[in-house]
């Protein structure tokens, strides 16, 4: 395996970007690159070269030489991989969480609690022999003298195409699972923040896999579709906004691959008159505006019902007001700036569509400007509130992806739940009550894969499947779990007779 590089600029960030495959660190060497930038202050950290076509066969070809050997290691052996790559990367948490607070801009804290997530998945693959046992079974005697079993396999090697927003945990919902079922694997990062993966991977490199069963290959679109189109990929992992996802699947489907396509969410959540409201808008707030909003799971469109509504507004005004903007790596920032130019005119444009659709501005973000002169330049949006959102509006039906909260108002709970299940998405949602049964007929007819009752950001543990229909989600079976043994393996079915 190779020696850990030298750091550079910070403990934390390195200049240079390669890819890893078959355990040595190799430049992508491609003729087309990207800047990593700092949303902070918009200056660039480092170029990620893309990797070419030949660089993606590389990858794959490493990895399926891997695969025969790494198949036949017995499981309780492959676990002891990840038990070091745990100790790894939990010896590099805050090396990681500085890092990705300084190519994505989410706090250092909101940093540390990703990667944790993302650890947490680690921990439940170690289970693994009896994860994988669950489902197979045998019956003796299924006919005159004659036995069958059913046999859980790995199919080969496995990509994951994972996004910006939570570069350290979703890598980490795919990778362990992806191995210990015994297959090999390939992580294409987001371009926009591959300085985590970098790291992450020499937590990988420590940890001292086998060469070949984990692999890191850097690039853009074209590096997406040779990998989806790729004869040797046996199946695809991807999480993004819903057109990407919508494409993933359907071609890598057309090429005969297993794939589960996180896209992209509107998610609501209800407040009524029985819930208990002080206790309740913290956790809204930092649904809607902890790692400024770009994350599939942030309640960014709030329904107050009938009199809940007034307290309602008040508090999370309140609440808002004192939100801290600013650099990601400072001790008391409640919210950074969005990743890049582009996202922030995007969150401007649907704001300012809003408000010529009708609703009504309680507090403005747009004009924010940080007081400090070297974060200037920086993709900053102060927490920004709407009021008098309505179904037909805009940004009451598309993921808004920043520091907005859209209030909107309910005459009753059959009314709110209209509402939510008005979008097409169908990822998460919440209520906050404190009466069973409004809790019940809200999980009972919501069409959400997630759904929180009185938890504002409901991100399934690791030993639960995370959920998504309607256009959340592409394919069959979902991330983590059960789900994630069953989409990494094959049941064979073995029938038996012995004649002597």
């Amino acid at each position: 395996m190779s020696e850990q590089r030298e750091q550079a600029v910070s403990p934390a960030v390195r200049t240079r970007v390669d890819n890893y495959i078959g355990g040595q660190w190799k430049s992508p060497s491609g003729e087309k690159s990207h800047p990593v930038i700092d949303p902070a202050t918009n200056e660039s950290l480092t170029t990620i070269e893309f990797s070419p076509e030949e660089s993606v066969d590389d990858v794959v070809r490493t990895a399926n030489d891997a695969f025969e050997e790494w198949r036949r290691t017995p499981v309780v052996e492959r676990v002891q991989y990840l038990f070091d790559l745990k100790t790894e990367l939990e010896d590099r948490i805050d090396e990681i969480a500085v890092a990705l607070s300084r190519e994505h801009g989410k706090t250092v804290g909101e940093a540390r609690g990703e990667i944790r997530r993302g650890i947490e998945n680690v921990d439940v693959a170690c289970g693994m022999p009896d994860m994988i046992r669950q489902g197979s079974g045998n019956v003796e005697d299924v006919a005159p003298e004659m036995d069958e079993y059913a046999v859980r396999q790995p199919l080969g090697v496995f990509t994951a195409i994972t996004p910006f927003n939570f570069p350290a945990m979703i890598p980490l919902w795919f990778l362990p699972y992806a191995v210990a079922t015994g297959n090999t694997f390939v992580l294409k990062p987001s371009e926009k923040v591959p300085l985590s993966s970098q790291l992450i991977f020499e937590a990988v490199d420590a940890a001292g896999f086998p060469d070949g069963v984990v692999n890191l290959v850097n690039g853009g679109a074209d590096t997406v579709n040779a990998l989806l189109e790729h004869p040797d990929i046996a199946g695809v992992s991807f999480v993004g906004s819903s057109p990407i996802a919508k494409h993933v699947y359907e071609t890598a489907a057309q090429h005969g691959k297993r794939v589960q396509a996180q896209g992209g969410a509107k998610n609501y959540a209800v407040v009524t008159e029985h819930a208990a409201i002080e206790e309740c808008v913290p956790n809204i707030t930092g649904s809607v505006y902890g790692n400024a909003g770009q994350r599939c799971l942030a309640n960014d469109v709030v329904v107050g019902v009938g009199d809940a509504y007034d307290d309602l507004r008040e508090q999370l005004i309140a609440a808002a007001e004192e939100l801290t903007v600013g650099a990601g790596v400072a001790e008391d920032t409640d919210v950074g700036p969005l990743i890049t130019g582009d996202s922030r005119q995007r969150v401007l444009d649907l704001i300012n569509t809003a408000l010529e659709e009708g609703a009504e501005l309680v507090l403005d973000g747009r004009d924010f400007e940080h007081s400090g002169e070297e974060l200037s330049g920086g993709n900053f949006l102060g927490p920004t509130l709407l009021e008098g959102v309505t179904t037909d509006m805009e940004i009451a039906q598309e993921e808004i992806f920043g520091p907005v909260l859209c209030l909107a108002a309910a005459d009753d709970l059959d009314d709110a739940i209209e509402m939510v299940n008005s979008t097409k998405y169908g990822n998460a949602s919440s209520i906050y009550t404190e009466s069973g049964s409004e809790a019940r007929q809200y999980k009972y007819e919501v069409d959400a894969g997630n759904i929180g009752v009185n938890v504002g950001v409901c991100a399934p543990m690791g030993f639960f499947h995370f959920g998504g229909r309607k256009a959340s989600f592409f394919g069959d079976l979902h991330a983590q779990g059960e789900d994630a043994v069953n989409f990494y393996t094959e049941k064979t079915i073995q029938i038996e007779r012995w004649y002597s």
